[in-house]
């Protein structure tokens, strides 16, 4: 690939892109995503916007406060003050985000990006050995965390410059931020030029690192947002995805600066408590998972969310019969998408009277997408196969042998299967790997099987994801236990702890069972169809 000059002083990022052979084909069909050589994408989306919309308008809100465009400007320009005044950080310098969603934590994030440093935004449940391996792979010269959560990322990356933010004393973040002038020169990144990068949950060894460029920034909005969702701007956004995933960026930061809407950025909601901020707030688009979407209506919630305009439904598959229970009880209908971290955001997807329940929907404009057989070529439609997606955003693991499998031909491979109608529509059959998808998140099967084999009671152990109403999936383990050792409901309860201590604790295996022991292969490989078998069975 043909990069512009890189504005990055540490070229760590661009050192470690892929090879020009496993590229993935970018396509910028449509005239909106045609961007300039030198942007920086968070002056792009926030201070463009409030010089175009007023900088009085309501930005970002919280349950305690109400931030408008102007104090974001302002603050996040201090941010970058501190970064690079107090702290020397340099343009490519990579710096990692810590603490729920807030907007001290947007700020933050804007911050770095306007100081030209790159993002590695991580959710507040992940445990200090999930940090470190993090911080192994994406090497941070400094971290902002929110105060309440700095135990584990200092236990976890000794050594690392930790600020925290959101706190009390004249060190914290906030303080340091409030002696800065309101003004900053944003670093002239260039388009191609890495912003950020979000870890993906990985099926074996280390999670992969996606890199994504300032322009991918804007991207995402001027093709799903722009296309599909078509926010405006006296909307009110919120949602559950913490900012740390991609799915959170776009639906609860990115989207509604574009559009010069604002946002609520909740730290933790139960459905039901979701639904009442919904209703309260006057939310017109709310961001979750299909589980929230059944809870919601479960709990009785229905009244409070006849006011959505724009529910948007990803992380895992949405049947049709959640689709029109949510209608039914509502008059409103869900968006359907499927995306990935290595895509950035949703790239299939329909809206309005597009919409077929139980499709994910078609290409989103911007983006086609194909499905192909093992061997990389078209299959008939109507026939199952491999997803394959091509657009303005693509895979690029940062120094990783797995990009081989993701990206093949100039195709994005995302590990579904799917299939294509006459018409166009995309339907969702399965995973393509051992990933399991529960409650919205992405769930590493082996991760799990790790923790569980560091306990001195288990000799053997395999993780799998079984259907479940409420969940989509419910993370199952097997486990063989230790001659001697007594598998009971005390044991059930003593290793999910353990889990849960270890790693963050929505993986933890809701359901476990023993067994004496594991089918597997002559060469001795696990064989998880048998467990998946057993569970459905």
């Amino acid at each position: 690939m043909q990069l512009s000059p890189s504005a990055h002083v540490d070229t760590f990022c661009r050192d470690n892109l892929p090879p020009d052979g496993l590229w993935p084909d970018l396509k910028f069909t449509l005239p909106g995503l045609r961007y300039p050589q030198r942007l920086n994408g968070a002056v792009e989306l926030l201070d463009v916007t409030a010089d175009a919309r007023g900088h009085d308008r309501p930005c970002l809100l919280s349950p305690e406060a109400t931030w408008s465009y102007g104090e974001v400007v302002r603050v996040s320009n201090q941010v970058a003050r501190v970064l690079a005044e107090d702290f020397g950080v340099v343009a490519g310098n990579r710096v990692l985000l810590r603490g729920p969603n807030n907007p001290w934590l947007a700020a933050c994030w804007l911050g770095v990006v306007k100081a030209g440093g790159v993002a590695v935004a991580t959710m507040s449940l992940l445990r200090a050995g999930e940090l470190a391996t993090i911080c192994r792979v994406a090497q941070p010269s400094l971290a902002l965390c929110d105060h309440r959560f700095l135990d584990e990322l200092t236990a976890g990356v000794p050594g690392l410059e930790v600020v925290s933010f959101g706190g009390p004393g004249p060190a914290d973040l906030a303080q340091r931020a409030a002696r800065m002038p309101g003004g900053f020169a944003a670093v002239a990144t260039a388009a191609d030029d890495v912003a950020m990068i979000a870890f993906t949950s990985g099926t074996t060894g280390r999670p992969k690192a996606a890199m994504h460029f300032h322009r991918d920034l804007l991207a995402m909005a001027d093709t799903f947002s722009e296309h599909v969702l078509k926010p405006r701007a006296d909307d009110i956004f919120t949602g559950t995805p913490p900012l740390a995933f991609t799915y959170g960026l776009g639906g609860l930061l990115g989207f509604p600066l574009r559009a010069g809407a604002a946002t609520l950025l909740l730290e933790r909601a139960t459905p039901a408590e979701l639904a009442d901020q919904i209703a309260a707030r006057g939310v017109t688009v709310c961001s979750t998972a299909p589980t929230a979407f059944r809870a919601m209506i479960a709990a009785g919630k229905a009244a409070q969310l006849r006011g959505l305009r724009r529910p948007v439904s990803a992380g895992e598959h949405l049947s049709a019969s959640t689709w029109q229970a949510f209608y039914d009880a509502t008059g409103v209908q869900i968006i359907d998408g499927i995306g990935s971290t290595e895509m950035l955001h949703i790239f299939i997807s329909s809206s309005d009277d597009q919409i077929r329940p139980g499709s994910t929907g078609r290409a989103v404009p911007g983006y086609e997408a194909a499905i192909l057989d093992e061997d990389g070529k078209p299959v008939p439609d109507g026939t199952p196969g491999r997803l394959a997606v091509k657009g303005p955003t693509g895979c690029l693991y940062l120094a990783d042998d797995r990009q081989r499998s993701y990206v093949q031909d100039g195709w994005n491979l995302t590990g579904d299967t799917y299939l294509r109608d006459d018409d166009g529509y995309f339907w969702y059959q399965a995973r393509s790997d051992d990933m399991i998808i529960s409650g919205g998140y992405n769930i590493a099967g082996p991760e799990i099987e790790e923790v569980l084999l560091g306990h001195p009671d288990v000799t053997e152990c395999g993780v799998v994801g079984v259907p479940d109403a409420s969940r989509g999936q419910i993370v199952t383990a097997y486990v063989v236990l230790r001659e001697g050792a007594a598998g009971d409901a005390a044991k059930v309860a003593e290793l999910q702890a353990f889990v849960k201590q270890r790693i963050a604790p929505y993986k933890y295996p809701r359901s476990m069972r023993f067994l004496a022991a594991l089918p597997r292969t002559n060469t001795g490989k696990l064989q998880r169809f048998r467990l998946r078998d057993r569970a459905e069975g």
